[in-house]
């Protein structure tokens, strides 16, 4: 039986906070299984290929679209994305002798020291990627393509671009601009930073040595694991917030065997059940996750409850990207590095966080350029893996393997969600200082202001929230000038 958008709705909600409250809970390692079947057999309206085509009849109703439309491409690759799962979680890669699980080779990468052994546990995960995982990757991606022409879009890509109402090829002259603004600065940010860490400068290095990049285990000394979530109550007192007195929101810091090792936020109910899950490890990288979760934690917190279900749970997750880009930010600002965690000279922090960042976004703007030709109406199948290393290898000018070129994909051009989170959080950061000082975390009325932008959910799209806001068009200019051109 079709449903009416407001039953739609009604349903969307319910099955939301079930799947969501059975993330956090297995997660965060109450329970050692993922039970996803019987969520989605209480809700078999939902993600029919009807819903879709009613849904899209009312333009009124584009995030439930997606949402619906989202929901069928899983249902049809879900035998297809639960044996990747699976495979994922017992596959074991083997280099010189020693057998690692393939979820694991990252963080063996990112502690190993010697670069040829990172260059042989890359190969031999890739290898088995290859045999293993690519063909369902594959079938995942042809079946979703040919879903998107059935339902009348010339493609994915032109789905996508009428669904989040983007435009790509807009978007993707803006991050090409930003590679050329920042082409020329570029190695003067990263690689002293990559000498600092004893892997190879640009030009020269590989993908395996961007984990021991980003670990930076030289940087640990005042990111004590048993100050990460004292850091974080601090932060937000001062702009109000009391973590522990917020009824709404959940700290899960227990520690449990099978709980997730990175910080997380679940949200089975906005803005009334939502939980910030952690496992402090300690490191910068550990800090980051937390702030940027506690980011995502307070916008849902905040959100005004008599919003409609669209507005509280789904819209442009680039909005709230952005908050929680602009939380994690923090642990990057030479003045709360030095006020939370007592670090007299913040310089090499600082710089390390400027370098991984440039690095970061440089490969997401070639990752939009290659999505977009890998989900173009009739991709050239055969040149996909040889794009792929090209656009992401020019760059970041790092020797980039050809294969990931069907696993670095995020579903739904949710990349275009990063970029323009990335920038975006760059206006926030730039009004909170221009209002109240460089140290706007110290200053309630600063959580004020920012308790007014998150009320308003994702109602509006990152680019309206900003017009409403500050009466601004998103720019990836500012961070262009703040990642390269501020380096002395």
């Amino acid at each position: 039986m079709l449903l009416s958008a407001d039953d739609y709705r009604a349903e969307a909600e319910l099955f939301i906070e079930a799947i969501s409250r059975e993330h956090y809970l297995h997660l965060a390692g109450h329970k050692p299984t993922l039970e996803l079947d019987a969520i989605y057999s209480r809700h078999p309206g939902l993600f029919t290929r009807e819903a879709v085509e009613s849904l899209r009849a009312d333009p009124s109703d584009r995030h439930l679209l997606m949402f619906a439309f989202d929901g069928l491409l899983g249902n049809q690759s879900s035998e297809l994305e639960e044996e990747l799962a699976r495979l994922e979680a017992t596959l074991e890669v083997e280099a010189d002798g020693e057998r690692i699980g393939f979820r694991q080779v990252a963080v063996a990468m990112a502690n190993e020291a010697d670069t040829g052994r990172r260059a042989a546990l890359e190969s031999a995960r890739d290898a088995l990627a290859a045999d293993k995982l690519d063909p369902l990757h594959r079938e995942v991606l042809e079946r979703s393509h040919q879903l998107c022409r059935d339902l009348g879009w010339k493609g994915y890509a032109s789905a996508y671009a009428d669904l989040r109402a983007l435009d790509f090829d807009g978007l993707a002259r803006q991050t090409r601009n930003f590679l050329a603004r920042t082409d020329s600065g570029y190695a003067d940010v990263v690689d002293p930073e990559l000498d600092r860490v004893g892997v190879p400068a640009l030009g020269k290095l590989r993908r395996s040595d961007l984990p021991r990049l980003f670990r930076a285990d030289h940087l640990d000394g005042p990111f004590a694991a048993a100050r990460m979530v004292p850091a974080l109550r601090e932060t937000l007192a001062g702009i109000g917030i009391d973590l522990d007195a917020q009824a709404n929101v959940t700290l899960d810091a227990d520690p449990r065997p099978t709980k997730s090792p990175r910080a997380f936020c679940s949200t089975p109910r906005v803005p009334e059940e939502i939980y910030l899950v952690v496992a402090p490890v300690g490191g910068r990288s550990d800090f980051d996750a937390l702030f940027h979760e506690a980011g995502h934690t307070e916008h849902y917190a905040h959100v005004d409850p008599s919003l409609a279900f669209e507005h509280r749970h789904l819209g442009d997750n680039a909005v709230t990207e952005s908050f929680a880009f602009l939380v994690e930010q923090l642990v990057s600002e030479p003045a709360w590095l030095e006020d939370v965690l007592g670090v007299e000279d913040a310089t090499d922090s600082v710089a390390h966080a400027r370098a991984a960042k440039l690095v970061m976004l440089r490969r997401y703007a070639a990752k939009l350029d290659y999505e977009l030709e890998l989900h173009a109406p009739s991709p050239d199948w055969a040149a996909m893996p040889a794009r792929y290393a090209d656009l992401l290898g020019g760059a970041t000018r790092i020797n980039w393997p050809r294969a990931s070129w069907l696993s670095d994909v995020d579903g739904g051009f949710y990349v275009a969600c990063y970029l323009r989170a990335w920038a975006l959080e760059t206006h926030w950061r730039t009004a909170l200082h221009e209002r109240f000082g460089e140290r706007w975390y110290t200053v309630p009325d600063a959580g004020d202001w920012l308790r007014r932008l998150w009320r308003e959910g994702q109602r509006l799209d990152a680019e309206d929230l900003l017009e409403a806001t500050l009466g601004e068009e998103l720019s990836f200019d500012r961070l262009a000038s703040e990642l390269t051109e501020t380096v002395a």
